[in-house]
């Protein structure tokens, strides 16, 4: 099967929930609109009303500085308005019903996106709601984390298709969007993981699947040298996440080794870089890596803002790119 060329790829009226959903192509495609808006109007300061008269309603059960800023911000840039809602103003499902709030907002806005604890959320949201949802952070899922971290790799590299990411950390919500979307794009993908802390089995499953079908790597190991041997890309998160305080000597302890360091590079390609999501923490890398010149997690933060603008852009219009097509 021929597939079509990512110009007559339309991504509008979809729910963006994780991109285990989205084929490589439509991936491709809001990558090139990402990378077409960023150029337009960072470089070329052309400004583009693309949502004009349209608001989006953004719902945080969890906080953020990323992605509150790049949605809110990049909304506002291309003429619309956002809605910022915490806990204190909208109680999902506490003091209205998750199905009532869906129906009520779609009748309000034009697209939300939620920040949520439970991935269920989502997707009770999605099942009610008549306008596009997107997931902005889950348990399960970080779908628009993931994006910006390939529009990020792409602009350094020039290209995505057959890079080695390795991810050295916890198997959590952004490793599960990097193993539904390495394969698509034609990327290798090694994980560490200590015992006890692997991504979930049906994530692995359809990761493995995805690897088969785009021929490409896919190695789970609990050995960090192990993982970032060879490899292009070296990726970690927190490995305490909001709610799992408690448990923060048992996972300091679980995590020993595994803290990225110019030793760990060491075993890699000598064009290696870093990225992490952020907030960091001193003892998932160390200063010397997080400030050098490999490491691109202050362009992977402001490309939060120009890849969640492609998403509502694509979700929204009928906007076709300016520029050539990104090479992947």
């Amino acid at each position: 099967v021929v597939t079509a060329s990512l110009g007559s790829v339309s991504l509008k009226g979809r729910s963006c929930l994780t991109l285990k959903d989205f084929s490589s192509d439509e991936i491709k495609r809001l990558l090139w609109v990402s990378g077409d808006l960023k150029h337009r109007i960072k470089h070329e300061k052309q400004y583009l009303p693309l949502l004009q008269g349209k608001s989006i309603a953004m719902i945080f059960e969890k906080r953020s500085t990323r992605t509150r800023m790049s949605t809110e911000t990049g909304f506002a840039l291309l003429g619309g308005h956002p809605c910022f809602l915490t806990s204190q103003d909208i109680h999902l499902g506490v003091n209205e019903s998750s199905t009532d709030t869906a129906r009520v907002l779609s009748g309000l806005c034009d697209i939300v996106l939620a920040r949520v604890y439970s991935h269920s959320t989502l997707e009770e949201l999605d099942k009610e709601a008549s306008i596009p949802i997107i997931n902005g952070l889950s348990d399960l899922y970080h779908p628009i984390q993931i994006m910006a971290d390939f529009l990020t790799l792409q602009e350094h590299y020039g290209s995505l298709s057959g890079l080695t990411v390795s991810w050295i950390g916890d198997g959590n919500n952004v490793l599960h969007s990097f193993m539904m979307t390495a394969a698509k794009l034609g990327v290798h993908l090694k994980i560490a993981t200590p015992k006890g802390y692997e991504p979930e089995k049906s994530v692995i499953q359809e990761a493995q699947r995805l690897s088969k079908e785009h021929g490409t790597q896919l190695v789970l190991t609990s050995d960090p040298m192990e993982a970032a041997h060879g490899s292009n890309v070296l990726v970690t998160d927190t490995w305490i996440s909001m709610g799992q305080e408690e448990e923060k000597k048992k996972r300091l302890k679980d995590f020993q080794g595994y803290q990225i360091t110019m030793q760990t590079g060491s075993v890699a390609k000598p064009d290696w870089t870093f990225l992490h999501c952020l907030p960091r923490k001193l003892e998932e890398v160390d200063d010397q890596v997080f400030y050098s010149s490999r490491s691109l997690v202050f362009p992977e933060a402001e490309n939060r803002k120009w890849t969640i603008m492609g998403l509502m852009v694509s979700l929204l219009t009928d906007y076709s790119p300016q520029i050539p097509m990104l090479k992947f």
